[in-house]
């Protein structure tokens, strides 16, 4: 009997070139696999098993014809600032929750909606800053918001368990045999 949570484990997909382009479950790997699309590069520890068959579940693979697409920019909501602000505070540097997404340069005085003028703050330095820049309220930040590249993005979504993507997207060296 085939585990759910296992099918629904992620995998990284990447174009004919190697760069990385999605995440899938396991299970729509596993169908480009028997479709014979697809070239399996590593795998997860975990086997599957049907009736008839066992075998390892893939956790990278790589398309067999490349994939012209338009890269779709990250979406800006307040899940994707905390991410990409690793849940860290950007005025005190602590990592606590309930955390808020503030304005670096307040709405008031004419601050947008950008990944560049977002930051996550603690509740604290939140209320502290109120309506003002950091400059005003002598609460500069502790590193400058920059819009996530798609790398970085999936870089963000890497677990322990997906220790086989870090060489893919750049966070380990490619072993080379």
């Amino acid at each position: 009997m085939i585990n759910n949570s296992l099918l629904n484990r992620r995998v990284l997909i990447l174009n004919q070139n190697y760069q990385p382009i999605s995440v899938a479950s396991a299970k729509r790997a596993i169908v480009l696999m028997f479709k014979d699309k697809i070239e399996v590069l590593e795998n997860y520890s975990d086997i599957i098993h049907s009736p008839t068959i066992a075998m390892s579940l893939p956790s990278v693979i790589k398309l067999n014809s490349f994939v012209s697409f338009k890269r779709k920019n990250i979406v800006l909501s307040r899940r994707n600032i905390l991410k990409r602000d690793d849940y860290i505070c950007q005025y005190c540097g602590t990592h606590s929750i309930p955390m808020t997404i503030d304005h670096i340069i307040p709405k008031r005085n004419g601050g947008k909606d950008t990944w560049e003028n977002l930051t996550t703050a603690c509740i604290k330095c939140n209320l502290k800053k109120g309506s003002r820049t950091p400059k005003e309220s002598k609460m500069p930040l502790t590193r400058k918001p920059i819009k996530p590249t798609v790398i970085t993005f999936f870089q963000k979504f890497v677990k322990k368990y997906q220790d086989t993507w870090r060489p893919y997207l750049f966070m380990d060296p490619i072993e080379i045999n």
